[in-house]
């Protein structure tokens, strides 16, 4: 806590005596560890104060942290300081919030356009199946673009949105890697129809029990820019299951 605290420090001086520079760090300037670590701390602890308050004077706030760097005397105790904070925050809760959600949005649209541009031939790849898909025979697409195929028909009921199933499924993507399937762990598996993806809550509720479907899933009714870090599926990759519903849990 020490380091951290002396870093961002370091980094409030910089910038109050650096005025010919201000903010303005590249690739370059970050030669060292220290540089590198000063510079992430900075941005650290310039994000939380940005999300936490909703303006700032920063001739004051810069202030405040060299009288702390030089061991001078401040004009606020502990015990004051976190009551002006407090009642600062409970005051200006609302504002807050929303401030720190237009940031978090605006956050994740950054980092969906980057992933669609580093993903792109993912995302097309899977538009094309689909467009040709569609021409196969017995294929069948919903208005949401789900398509799928009837293996084999059921004769039970049909699962709702507030129903448990439980399910045998087996996953692939286009090129037929398998990245997961309870078929070959020899196991089902149990969820409610809601806990799952956009494309197998739509389209378990097409099913009756004991029916078998093979469901072609776009990616924005998948996992999209989201999948699950270090898996097999990849930002935009539209997904293929097999899967036959076994029973509904709590008809």
């Amino acid at each position: 806590m020490r380091l951290i605290k002396l870093s961002i420090l370091a980094i409030v001086v910089s910038i109050a005596s650096c005025q010919s520079k201000p903010g303005k760090i590249t690739k370059a300037d970050l030669k060292t560890e220290k540089d590198s670590v000063s510079y992430a701390a900075g941005l650290q602890i310039g994000e939380m104060v940005n999300a936490n308050f909703i303006e700032i004077d920063n001739d004051k706030f810069l202030a405040g942290y060299m009288q702390i760097l030089d061991s001078a005397e401040v004009y606020l105790d502990d015990e004051t300081r976190q009551s002006i904070i407090q009642s600062y925050m409970q005051k200006n809760r609302t504002a807050i919030m929303a401030k720190q959600q237009a940031m978090n949005a605006k956050k994740e649209e950054k980092r969906k356009k980057e992933l669609e541009v580093k993903f792109a031939a993912n995302k097309e790849e899977g538009e094309k199946f689909l467009k040709e898909n569609v021409a196969n025979e017995g294929v069948m697409t919903t208005d949401s673009g789900l398509q799928y195929i009837v293996l084999k028909e059921g004769d039970g009921d049909k699962p709702t949105t507030a129903d448990r199933v439980k399910v045998h499924y087996h996953g692939t993507l286009i090129d037929g890697t398998v990245f997961d399937s309870s078929v070959d762990r020899g196991e089902p598996t149990e969820f409610g129809i809601t806990q799952v993806i956009p494309g197998w809550t739509e389209g378990l509720q097409l099913m009756s029990e004991g029916a078998k479907y093979k469901f072609f899933i776009p990616q924005e009714l998948a996992y999209g820019a989201n999948p699950r870090p270090g898996g097999e599926i990849k930002p935009f990759s539209m997904l293929i299951f097999e899967v036959e519903l076994l029973e509904i849990l709590n008809k």
